[in-house]
């Protein structure tokens, strides 16, 4: 007869084994996965469908069974994806924006394999990276998946994970419709149109891949650099190459920049912004590579996901309003820390629902989801843009002034001069201001603005900027870019959420003439308090040393100096358009 206390030993031991499935019961009723799994790490090389080699690491549950599998892949590398350095904030010391796939060990212990991949040509992967976004991110994806699904510790069913560069892997995958993949979850999604929401922003030229590729602030890693080729180098004879290298080289805007000058003289140090120089203009180079040609392909659930303000904002608007799949659409106020663990939580409750069929309650809350600043309060909609949106005029006038009603005794116009980099670093601007608001006002949703202006050069760029007048913040709130010579409007293609510009050939401005501008700046969630004011900014230039620009030059600004007048008179009515929320 065993001893009493071996009875308790034997008991208790039996019963943990009950409550542990009992647990994983409740589990699967309730909310969300639990983190109950220990975690272990393999690593393979995986033929794609032409043979290449692909590096991929793989966190799984440390338990028999098997178990949905999501799939992160990787420009930057996939072992500096992991790290053990608590997340940081923007512009602290270690920083580093490309550590993006979101944590592994967060899903595995929650009974998901995790696997991280390298692109093709980056990182342990084989082969070579012929372009940005070339038709192989999206391959490789699909034939990742399916090789994921077959393992024998996989359910079956796979999912998508990431942010940003991630995001568009996402999609580039997605578009294929592998047969196993479930589900989706874009965050932050970089350049669904390579063009206008990438690399040329209104036209105009952002060199965020210059630190991006060879790692610099705020991306010190950079691409996992092994075999990288230019798209351009491989299609172009080297005869018509060499023309296009020695028309940019010539070019003053990207002449007064020594790095950028000396990338076109050697493109093997940075074989993407190389290409991106080469192709100033939207045309089949940036087709090709655009997701947003093929998004109607995508047939899975969605998740899309990212902050206001910056130049992933407009991404996640224009991908989540063409999808035709059950979506969901996320807007926050913080593009958070790196490496990326924010809203985890979030995301696992999009997974379980659509890999586990947990009924986490995520599908019965509202298609959109966004966060406004002041206010400090998360809010629902049905749509984007709100289906509360009013539409409000604010008017340009004299003596800096902001108003509902246009301004039409002053013909004189506004002005500032912008001379060159090399000659100052201080932003000429025009700016208006409203008086003190009677009463609060909800601005949520991508404001636009029209504008006439003159210039007494062929050429200039067009920044503008939305904030709140005196705010200590160092980002405005809303920001719009345009070339001047890419001012062409095509209402025909505007949609609710954007204005469209043919940025396909350039028409450039008589100098002394006046010509009519219209920017469609990236969306905004913010409350002005009663007593505040609502402030606009016109300028032409970012700076390198600003704060605003991460302390990298984003935009390239022109070369020669320029006199700018903004006209807002009786027949100029100048106007911004705000999106407001009663």
């Amino acid at each position: 007869m065993p001893r009493p206390g071996l009875q308790v030993i034997i008991h208790n031991r039996y019963y943990k084994a009950f409550l542990l499935e009992k647990r994983k019961e409740l589990i699967f009723l309730g909310k969300r996965s639990e983190a109950i799994y220990g975690v272990k790490k393999e690593t393979f090389m995986v033929a794609a469908r032409d043979g290449v080699k692909l590096a991929i690491d793989v966190y799984r549950p440390d338990a028999e069974g098997k178990f949905p599998a999501l799939l992160a892949q990787s420009p930057y590398g996939k072992t500096a994806q992991v790290f053990e350095t608590p997340p940081q904030p923007f512009g602290k010391s270690i920083f580093e924006a490309s550590v993006e796939s979101g944590d592994p060990y967060y899903y595995a212990k929650r009974g998901y394999i995790y696997a991280i991949s390298d692109f093709r040509g980056l990182g342990d992967s084989e082969g070579s990276h012929d372009g940005m976004m070339s038709k192989y991110e999206g391959q490789d994806g699909y034939d990742l998946v399916e090789w994921l699904a077959v393992q024998p510790w996989c359910g079956g069913g796979v999912g998508l994970a990431g942010i940003c560069y991630f995001s568009n892997a996402q999609l580039q995958t997605a578009v294929l419709a592998p047969p196993s993949l479930k589900c989706i979850a874009p965050w932050e999604i970089f350049a669904d149109d390579l063009y206008k929401h990438g690399i040329y922003e209104g036209g105009v030229l952002n060199i965020f891949l210059y630190g991006l590729y060879t790692g610099t602030y705020p991306a010190r890693c950079g691409y996992a650099i092994k075999n990288v080729k230019s798209a351009m180098a491989l299609s172009t004879s080297p005869e018509e190459l060499q023309k296009l290298v020695d028309t940019y080289a010539a070019d003053p805007d990207l002449r007064q920049y020594p790095y950028l000058y000396h990338l076109l003289k050697y493109p093997e140090k940075n074989p993407i912004l190389f290409d991106f120089m080469l192709n100033p203009l939207d045309g089949p180079y940036y087709r090709e590579r655009s997701v947003i040609e093929k998004i109607e392909n995508i047939n899975v659930p969605t998740y899309v996901g990212g902050p206001f303000f910056s130049f992933f904002s407009e991404p996640q608007i224009n991908v989540y309003n063409r999808l035709k799949v059950p979506k969901k659409l996320r807007f926050y106020t913080d593009m958070g820390t790196r490496p990326w663990k924010s809203d985890h939580d979030e995301l696992l409750r999009w997974y379980d629902y659509w890999l586990k069929g947990i009924d986490t309650g995520i599908m019965d809350e509202a298609p959109v989801k966004y966060h406004t600043t002041v206010l400090e309060k998360w809010q629902q909609a049905q749509q984007w843009p709100l289906e509360t949106t009013q539409w409000t005029d604010f008017y340009l006038h004299s003596l800096n002034g902001l108003a509902p009603e246009p301004d039409y005794y002053n013909d004189c116009p506004d002005s500032f001069i912008q001379e060159p980099l090399y000659v100052t670093e201080e932003r000429g601007n025009v700016k208006y201001v409203t008086p003190p608001l009677s009463s609060d006002l909800q601005i949520t949703g991508p404001p636009r603005i029209k504008f006439y202006a003159s210039l007494d050069q062929k050429d200039t760029t067009w920044r503008v900027n939305v904030r709140e007048y005196g705010s200590k913040e160092i980002y405005p709130l809303a920001q719009g870019w345009l070339r001047a010579s890419l001012r062409k409007r095509l209402p025909e293609k505007d949609s609710p959420w954007e204005i469209e510009h043919d940025y396909t050939a350039y028409d450039r401005p008589n100098p002394g003439e006046i010509y009519e501008y219209e920017i469609q700046m990236r969306p905004m969630s913010h409350l002005f308090r009663a007593g505040t004011r609502i402030q606009l900014e016109i300028s032409c230039i970012d700076i390198p040393t600003d704060i605003e620009t991460y302390d990298v030059m984003w935009h390239v600004c022109p070369a020669q100096t320029c006199l700018h007048k903004i006209y807002r008179d009786g027949e100029h009515q100048s106007v911004l358009k705000l999106p407001v929320i009663p």
